[in-house]
């Protein structure tokens, strides 16, 4: 990310970092308080964390915000023998991502939605060849690097998983609910 024209030097933006498969069912612990060390190590400014699986909210100059994950990353594995990706939003995604959610706009159980945030934008021949009855009961659409899903029967019991879509899509992805992705964005705007 390079800065655009009119920025002060110095200028922050506010981003979201996503880290796939940290501190789930007692796998992959990596303490909060540790996570936002290396963010704030890697140049990350105003770092908070929310809720003990991997979701980190920072400021950081445009230019820099490309970088941060990548120290994170490194540092990760550097104390660990952890492999974690980590996918990243700014703001302004994030809040282009809520509001362009086709599933609140059909009035569904909120509780069943979520978000898939890839680390890339699919091909779209890669995306049009998703199988959509994967998953009977579960629906899904791709929306540049983002895929809303629906699961009426809960998120755990669909076979629209991450290594479905990383294998399909050659990428990588991580899922929040959206009760998450709602406090994300309002941590990133606030």
């Amino acid at each position: 990310m390079t800065a655009r024209k009119g920025d002060k030097p110095g200028t922050t933006d506010a981003y979201v970092a996503l880290l796939r498969g940290i501190n789930v069912g007692g796998n992959n612990m990596l303490p909060m308080k540790d996570l936002a060390a290396m963010f704030t190590k890697a140049g990350a400014n105003e770092v908070r964390t929310y809720i003990q699986s991997g979701n980190v909210v920072f400021r950081a100059e445009r230019e820099l915000s490309g970088r941060i994950p990548v120290a994170v990353a490194k540092a990760i594995a550097a104390r660990t023998p952890m492999r974690i990706p980590i996918v990243v939003r700014s703001a302004v995604e994030l809040r282009r991502i809520v509001r362009n959610n086709p599933y609140v706009e059909r009035a569904v159980d909120t509780d069943k939605l979520h978000v898939v945030f890839l680390a890339g934008t699919p091909a779209e021949a890669a995306a049009r060849a998703l199988d959509p009855k994967r998953s009977p009961t579960d629906e899904f659409i791709v929306r540049g690097a983002d895929i809303y899903l629906h699961c009426p029967t809960g998120y755990g019991r669909s076979k629209l998983t991450n290594a479905y879509f990383d294998a399909k899509l050659a990428t990588v992805s991580t899922v929040r609910n959206w009760r998450t992705v709602l406090k994300l964005l309002e941590l990133s705007e606030g």
